[in-house]
């Protein structure tokens, strides 16, 4: 008898996201021109330090196993950054792991029992359903709407607890709006979260991609006795251009850190040890390569949402945050476009690929179908080139 699939692979799909990029590399590796805003992936490279960093490592033979949960010097140089930030934080409390995606995973595994549900707003990040479910959890959508800028309001989260509810998902920067949730939004939500027993897994990995002046806000800090209820997870990926180098963290109370370790020495024993070596210096070391990747990407997404505001019958709320724009393009449903009949994101971004060579990444896969997602994480030439076949398309 042939060897047959458990029951949990039923549980997940490929990425949308990833799905999206390799058609456009496909179509790439035949000659064609495509203009690719499809991945979550600065076009930035690592920043120097870091890289020396990475080498003095290995040249001091730092390339054997490490803690499970991560280098000391790691995990007491994330505890103080969220002391800076207002967090009450111990060394004990941090796990570094093989990216946020990774940490995610451990807090649901840490966190959700069979059964038990959490609320996640939509739009939502492609990866956050499928891993509650395979933790036994079952995510709750709840739609936000365009005219609330895609914020949950802390009257819809008290309408959607229930006794199973276990947490909430929060993501500010949000991916794929670009959303980013103010103090005044974000204690008004606390305020909310005290009044029942759910607990908060906050993503914040794009909080230093902020424009306009303002300030990451770690959501644990904003009322006394609510960091014992949430999980902070964060990572060097966006904010320092290494995405490859496959680190982030979870800052937790006590006890959910210790299982969270305990899992992931059996799972993968430890992130990279280089790697680790590499966020230390990235993280403790000069800033400036933050702020100069932050002040581009703002230049390239006002650049951008002037060239959406000359798309015909495509609107986009103005992002806050990470390097996302996300667009409505329900107007040209029923269109034939291309030589498809579009009547959904999917079809809407197959189109634009195949006709105009321009890769999107359909907003179905975030559970909001009227929009798509377009990445300005690439240069201003690629966009303009990208713009200018994105709207002959339309036009056409």
């Amino acid at each position: 008898m042939a060897l047959s699939l458990a029951e949990r692979a039923r549980l997940i799909s490929p990425s949308a996201t990833i799905a999206m990029a390799q058609k456009a590399r496909d179509l790439k590796a035949q000659g064609r021109t495509i203009f690719d805003f499809t991945l979550g992936e600065s076009d930035f490279d690592t920043p120097e330090n870091v890289g020396r960093a990475a080498w003095r490592a290995i040249e001091r033979g730092k390339t054997r196993y490490t803690p499970a949960a991560g280098i000391p010097e790691l995990r007491d140089a994330v505890a103080r950054l969220y002391r800076d930030r207002g967090l009450e934080t111990t060394a004990k409390q941090v796990v570094i792991s093989n990216g946020a995606k990774h940490a995610l995973h451990n807090a649901f595994m840490a966190l959700v029992n069979p059964g038990d549900e959490v609320i996640v707003p939509a739009p939502f990040w492609v990866s956050y359903a499928d891993l509650i479910r395979l933790a036994g959890g079952v995510p709750i959508i709840l739609n936000t709407s365009e005219s609330d800028d895609f914020k949950l309001k802390p009257d819809a989260f008290r309408a959607a607890v229930t006794p199973r509810t276990r947490l909430l998902l929060l993501n500010s920067p949000c991916n794929p709006t670009g959303m980013v949730y103010s103090g005044e939004e974000q204690t008004a939500l606390a305020d909310a979260i005290l009044e029942t027993e759910v607990g908060v897994v906050s993503d914040e990995i794009y909080e230093q991609l902020i424009f306009d002046g303002t300030e990451p806000v770690c959501f644990a800090t904003l009322r006394p006795g609510l960091a014992d209820r949430v999980v902070t997870i964060s990572g060097v990926s966006k904010s320092y251009a290494m995405t490859g180098w496959r680190i982030g963290w979870a800052v937790a109370p006590p006890a959910i850190a210790g299982f969270m370790a305990d899992l992931q020495s059996q799972e993968t024993s430890n992130p990279c040890s280089i790697s680790q070596h590499a966020a230390l210096e990235a993280i403790t070391g000069p800033q400036d390569s933050v702020r100069e990747m932050r002040e581009e990407f703002a230049r390239r997404r006002l650049y951008a949402l002037e060239r959406v505001a000359q798309l015909p019958d495509v609107t986009c709320r103005p992002p806050s945050g990470a390097f996302y724009l996300f667009l409505n393009v329900s107007a040209h449903y029923g269109r034939t476009l291309g030589e498809r009949l579009v009547t959904n994101s999917t079809e809407f971004c197959m189109a634009a690929l195949e006709t105009a060579g321009v890769a999107l990444v359909m907003g179905q896969a975030f559970g909001a179908d009227h929009y798509v997602r377009l990445s300005y994480a690439t240069d201003l030439e690629t966009l303009s080139q990208g713009f200018d076949a994105l709207a002959d398309f339309l036009k056409k």
